[in-house]
């Protein structure tokens, strides 16, 4: 079975179904593929930036996503020695929503296809795995896949790859990331909480270990730091090693919820981007064409930063069906360089931060610049409000495409 649209779009994540919506809602007929049948598993982002709830005003869907669940993060309080310094403060942004809401990406993207329900330019089709490319000479028309019904083949003036840093279609284009070192894996699992407990973007650290506590409706969701490559090491010590541990990073949590290694998963943290995002008939974007660190909780946002712009430089040439590779260029000159110094901010945060704290070094202890620099902090707080705009705008913020607003 052959079908045709205008734009497929492969993985259903925050950047392909912000993109097929944008696109639909401004005249090309969208067809996004995600693989699994619903969207309820554990993503490694739950953050929704500033430069996100701007969109979702933009695009007419904030009063739906405000009324979901969530939690929000106005500031960064950091303990120094015997006082507490604030490096990072979101609600100095000039914004009308300045703090990260902290909510489960599965309602996001349900409020997103939600959305695309009501587009007659936009398809999703759930349970639907792409198996490769459809190819006239080294020209990409298209993609195979399986689904449901058997195996098909959707032709496309345009395949957008979102699927993520394992991406099936960049290996079948012969794209190739440039790597960089990361010095730390994670081990992914839960541990329930009381719906009080306090949780913070910057994370809890110990001599040797750190975690990062994103807050769910009933417990945390749980990033523990481990140095790169000791996942099986630090397993044949036990699970009573590992909720001692705990027991120091995370008091307030039961750590005896953890009865099995199967709770805790291993997730290989990559850094890496493309040299090109594109070739003809392809473009990459998200974790496809730049996988980035957890430091910061930027990926998610990031990503659909890509999907806006991509969106705003698209749309016309697309439903004007001359769409060409010089377009597809844009994208990446466009948002190229934000990428990049957002993974040279991460490389820091790693070299600096969590790199020392794996090696075994107490950060906690205060040094004469550490004292020096919460001593600013302390005399100037609208320092405070720089790194929350990096974090929480980016450098250049896209904004929806005037057809697409509501």
């Amino acid at each position: 079975m052959t079908e045709r649209t205008t734009c497929a779009v492969v993985g259903g994540g925050p950047a392909g179904m912000m993109l097929g919506l944008i696109l639909a809602r401004c005249g090309v007929d969208v067809t996004v593929f995600e693989k699994h049948a619903d969207f309820l598993r554990d993503f490694r982002g739950d953050t929704v930036h500033p430069s996100t709830l701007t969109l979702l005003d933009e695009l007419g869907l904030f009063e739906q996503f405000d009324a979901l669940p969530h939690s929000r993060l106005e500031r960064v309080e950091l303990p120094i020695g015997d006082t507490v310094v604030t490096p990072v403060d979101f609600s100095r942004l000039p914004v009308a929503h300045p703090y990260i809401a902290m909510a489960p990406q599965w309602d996001f993207l349900n409020l997103l296809a939600k959305a695309g329900e009501n587009e007659p330019h936009f398809t999703l089709r759930m349970s639907t795995e792409v198996t490769g490319l459809l190819k006239d000479g080294s020209t990409v028309i298209g993609v195979r896949y399986r689904g449901p019904d058997g195996d098909g083949e959707l032709r496309a003036d345009l395949t957008v790859a979102c699927d993520g840093r394992s991406s099936l279609l960049r290996a079948a284009a012969g794209l190739t990331p440039r790597s960089y070192p990361v010095p730390f894996d994670v081990w992914w699992f839960r541990l329930p909480r009381a719906d009080e407990a306090d949780y913070s973007l910057l994370p809890r650290t110990m001599p040797g270990r750190a975690i990062i506590m994103i807050p769910r409706v009933g417990y945390f969701q749980i990033a523990y730091l481990i140095p790169k490559g000791a996942d099986a090491q630090l397993r044949a010590r036990g699970l009573d090693s590992l909720r001692a541990e705990l027991s120091v990073l995370a008091p307030e949590c039961d750590a005896a919820s953890i009865d099995d290694w199967d709770d805790v998963k291993l997730l290989n943290v990559q850094l890496n981007e493309l040299p090109r995002w594109y070739g003809d008939g392809l473009l990459c974007i998200g974790d496809a064409a730049h996988a980035m660190s957890p430091a910061g909780g930027v990926g998610v946002n990031l990503a659909i930063q890509d999907a806006v712009a991509a969106a705003g430089l698209l749309w016309r040439p697309l439903r004007d069906g001359t769409v060409g590779e010089a377009d597809l260029a844009a994208v990446q000159r466009r948002r190229g360089l934000q990428t990049r110094a957002v993974q040279f901010v991460q490389r820091m945060i790693h070299r600096v931060l969590l790199k020392p704290v794996l090696a075994g070094r107490d950060i906690t202890a205060p040094n004469p610049a550490i004292r020096l620099g919460a001593a600013v902090l302390r005399r100037f707080p609208a320092i405070a409000g720089i790194p929350a705009r990096v974090v929480g705008l980016g450098l250049r913020p896209e904004h929806v495409p005037e057809p697409a607003r509501r």
